[in-house]
């Protein structure tokens, strides 16, 4: 498998961000890509550094809707797996998620974000409410992925669930900012949780410039035993390539050992002290 993650700077004009996702699509799927991810609301400006005001929900979409059926068209002519992320409405609740997209352009299914933060400049939980599709995982046609919308990456027991499913890969689009955490933390909690588990991980960050924020780049894709595989440049725009050998999924230390070796009946029981 060749993946692609797709770091872009998002403008103010929201059908120019749109264009150029599709263009650095078509570049990808041109350069071997079978998996193609965006970042967190690669799309739009991000929002959530400022806090919620009334009317909000108009910035969100339905999905299916403008955009997923935009990919899902691209997708389909391409042959390739396409994974996404956007502002979801659905009712009278907003979402911040993931479609999936299969290579026949197919809408596979959606992530959620499950865990909502709330701090200077990360304002979601005036946007967003808390996820309802649990923690999926999707067979497309080039291999099984699960999604980790950002701040879901920093909770160990979701990084578990997607792997006791077993899938070969799991995507994190990110809005993560430059220096936002100490140097190396943010890899070196995707490496653990890759190693930990069994799968490939691969962390699609924003970049570029915004009202409050700077966004880092720097999006990377990890192997199942922990290595950095690639490695975006900080700060610039960029298409990140890597290839997957996904036959290393099974011989992993998580698949060989820590899977089997669990004792959840032990787990619940200290829990529920």
């Amino acid at each position: 498998m060749r993946i692609a993650l797709v770091q872009q700077k998002a403008g103010h004009d929201r059908q120019d961000n749109i264009k150029r996702g599709l263009e650095a699509l078509d570049t990808a799927a041109e350069n071997g890509a079978n998996v193609v991810c965006f970042a967190e609301l690669a799309f739009e400006r991000f929002y959530p550094q400022f806090r919620a005001k009334p009317g909000y929900e108009k910035l969100a979409e339905t999905v299916p809707g403008p955009i997923t059926e935009r990919f899902m068209s691209r997708a389909r002519k391409l042959g390739v797996v396409v994974v996404l992320n956007l502002f979801e409405r659905c009712g009278d609740q907003c979402f911040d998620t993931s479609p999936v997209i299969d290579a026949d352009g197919e809408l596979l299914g959606r992530t959620r974000m499950i865990h909502i933060t709330d701090y200077h400049c990360f304002h979601e939980q005036g946007y967003y409410a808390p996820g309802d599709t649990e923690a999926p995982v999707f067979k497309t046609r080039f291999g099984t992925l699960g999604v980790a919308i950002c701040y879901d990456r920093h909770f160990p027991e979701y990084m578990r669930a997607l792997g006791l499913k077993h899938p070969d890969l799991i995507i994190v689009p990110q809005a993560g900012g430059i220096d936002e955490w100490p140097k190396g933390l943010y890899e070196a909690e995707i490496r653990v949780a890759a190693f930990q588990n069994g799968y490939y991980a691969a962390l699609c960050n924003r970049v570029g410039m915004e009202e409050r924020l700077e966004f880092a780049g720097e999006s990377f894709v990890c192997a199942p035993n922990g290595a950095v595989l690639a490695r975006a440049a900080k700060g610039k725009e960029q298409i990140l390539y890597a290839d997957l050998d996904l036959g290393e999924v099974e011989r992993s230390h998580a698949r060989q050992l820590f899977l089997k070796h669990r004792r959840p009946e032990l787990y619940r029981e200290w829990l529920d002290k």
